[in-house]
């Protein structure tokens, strides 16, 4: 008997179908990138029914993973919740084949969407040069954009199944005061290079007290949609050192609005809340809709709780998924739980450690 049911497999799988159907209607315009995501669409439809015959079987694939390819950042912004759960060293991270053998592992299980992360992956360049041989993963990038040059240009105009998410903080004046001096203008450079190239990309904005406002406001919206960007990943901001920041239930719910009117007035952008638009069945961690593989390979819940009793090397990607950390989460019922932003587990971390180390 399946563990999660075929009710959120449905949703899951919905949920990727219109991430897909948004994005194409998105990129209409653009015949090199409209191609790939047509080729993709197919992918995913036979991805959908690898997974559902694993459902049908007992066993659940999750449509997303997410994977911190390294730990290593050229930037030190206040607050960093990677950097803070990031002592490691860079000589302890998986190598680019064994990352190359999850990705295609992925595939054959029926995995839709990787979203790349770290630290800042650009600082790993021979991982993103596998990912982009595994045509029927699509693989968000998430970047702070500073090291973005001709080279990676060429590298994601040639392999459309890697897309650049570039962070931003808000307007200019947030954005260099947690990112640096002239961070902003330069992100700025490299969204204009990427219409000009129609390269399809997203932005990602970590939403905090501070700039909930100016980031759902129809401005900022505009101007990213005038800058060519398709998607927007809205994610809400996990305290480390400034619990103020951190959205209470009002923030949350004027956000929820927010984005409500924001999608009904703009169409062609995709808009994708974390974690508000994990309502629909719990939160999704822990192999249910998704887990995290860190840059040690450590598999983890998802990358606000980062425990692991599971490393993938030497197992297969099938059974990390059989953590028994993922399991008693499933089966303790904190998963369904109300929590406060960021991740269901994020303020449980004694009782998530707790299992992670019990045996």
């Amino acid at each position: 008997m399946s563990l999660t049911g075929i009710q959120l497999e449905q949703y899951l799988s919905d949920g990727v179908s219109a991430i897909i159907a948004d994005a194409l209607k998105a990129a209409l315009s653009n015949p090199r990138e409209s191609g790939f995501l047509l080729s993709f669409s197919k992918c995913a439809a036979d991805a959908a029914k690898r997974r559902h015959a694993f459902e049908m079987a007992g066993e659940h694939i999750p449509p997303f993973l997410i994977m911190s390819i390294t730990d290593d950042c050229n930037l030190h912004c206040p607050g960093c919740y990677a950097r803070s759960n990031a002592a490691r060293s860079r000589a302890g991270e998986l190598p680019a084949d064994e990352w190359s053998r999850l990705f295609d592992e992925a595939a054959g299980l029926g995995v839709s969407l990787i979203l790349l992360a770290g630290g800042e992956p650009l600082m790993r360049r021979d991982v993103l040069e596998k990912a982009a041989g595994q045509k029927r993963i699509l693989f968000p990038v998430f970047t702070n954009g500073t090291l973005w040059n001709a080279e990676y240009m060429r590298l994601f105009n040639k392999n459309r199944n890697l897309m650049p998410v570039i962070s931003l903080e808000g307007g200019l004046t947030l954005t260099d005061k947690r990112r640096g001096s002239g961070v902003y203008g330069k992100l700025m450079e490299t969204l204009r290079a990427f219409e000009r190239q129609k390269l399809l990309f997203g932005v990602s904005v970590t939403v905090t007290n501070e700039n909930l406002q100016l980031v759902t406001g129809e401005a900022f919206q505009a101007g990213l949609r005038d800058a060519g960007c398709s998607i927007v990943f809205f994610v809400e901001y996990v305290p480390v050192e400034s619990d103020e920041l951190a959205l209470n239930d009002d923030g949350r719910a004027k956000l929820a609005r927010r984005l409500q009117t924001l999608r009904a007035r703009n169409k062609g952008q995709i808009m994708i809340s974390f974690p508000g638009d994990e309502s629909a069945g719990g939160c999704l961690a822990a192999g249910r809709g998704f887990f995290h593989i860190n840059a040690i390979g450590g598999a983890e819940p998802c990358p606000f709780s980062p425990y692991s009793d599971t490393n993938i090397r030497g197992i297969s990607l099938r059974d990390a998924l059989r953590s028994p950390l993922f399991a008693r989460l499933r089966e303790s019922g904190l998963l369904n739980e109300k929590h406060i932003g960021g991740c269901a587990l994020f303020e449980k971390k004694e009782t998530v450690e707790r299992l992670a180390k019990r045996r």
